[in-house]
């Protein structure tokens, strides 16, 4: 896709962070904005900054990891524009535990949030934007959790490995198609948003984290430093998205400085030995 102007892009998790960068970059692109968040108020407020004519702007209350709420945010995209252009199932949570501190409620959050939801996002807007018969793409936020294996992690870096091998055989399916829909998948590194303080908007059916030992509090503080000590911003992500719309480029991997662990990564595979810890 090489002009966003007049088309429509559908954002999850728009009311904060990378989300609401890139529904401020889509608005600075003349776009029509479709946006989605758990948290409805300062989504609405959000929106509002965002000096986009209220005609060409729908805002929703919507809990991604709810097929019946992906299922109605399509509906209600294609009612009010008829085509969306640019998917970006974007919302996502955080949790750190080590792994055997994870309580089932854990997992079922961060997958439902972090995964699930792109599951649902496929499902519902795929078929559509195929019949659209026209250029149109889709980007799914990953993580460099999903390309590399960080320790206090593994639920959230289990959805995300997850959200990279799902974006590649959907990248693959409908390459071998010849559809006219493009696939990238955004992996950043540390990010000052408020991801680690995701907790907030846990969904009641999803309980409460239990107490964490000494070393998933010393993991917990960890994360917490590295978020708020990130070197590159959302707005970064964001034109970091735009750019590899614009050049058909499947992997958006802004932070350069991981390349390495993630070499470390494949020479561990391809040699057959332990995986290197990582620093």
């Amino acid at each position: 896709m090489q002009d966003f102007r007049d088309k429509t892009a559908v954002i999850t998790g728009a009311a904060s962070g990378i989300g609401l960068a890139l529904a401020r970059r889509g608005a600075k692109e003349g776009m029509r904005l479709v946006l989605a968040d758990i948290e409805g108020e300062k989504l609405a407020a959000q929106a509002a900054t965002l000096g986009v004519d209220p005609e060409r702007l729908s805002v929703h209350r919507v809990d991604v990891s709810r097929d019946e709420d992906i299922a109605a945010l399509a509906d209600a995209a294609y009612r009010r524009f008829g085509a969306v252009h640019l998917l970006c199932n974007n919302a996502g949570v955080g949790l750190t535990r080590v792994t055997w501190e994870h309580s089932l409620d854990d997992w079922q959050w961060v997958l439902g949030v972090n995964l699930w939801s792109v599951v649902h996002g496929i499902r519902h807007f795929v078929p559509r934007m195929l019949k659209q018969a026209r250029d149109c793409h889709i980007v799914n936020t990953a993580s460099v959790a999903g390309l590399v294996s960080t320790p206090g992690m593994a639920a959230y870096n289990v959805s995300k490995h997850g959200v990279v091998t799902l974006s590649e055989t959907l990248y693959g399916e409908l390459t071998a198609l010849g559809a006219k829909i493009g696939v990238s998948v955004l992996c950043p590194a540390w990010v000052p948003t408020g991801i680690h303080e995701s907790g907030r908007n846990r969904q009641e059916r999803f309980g409460t984290p239990g107490e964490a030992s000494e070393i998933s509090r010393a993991y917990e503080e960890r994360m917490g430093q590295a978020v708020k000590s990130g070197r590159l911003s959302a707005d970064d992500m964001a034109n970091a998205v735009f750019e590899a719309v614009v050049e058909q480029r499947f992997y958006v991997i802004p932070h350069r400085k991981i390349n390495r662990a993630i070499e470390l990564r494949m020479e561990d595979i391809m040699q057959q030995r332990n995986p290197t810890p990582l620093a």
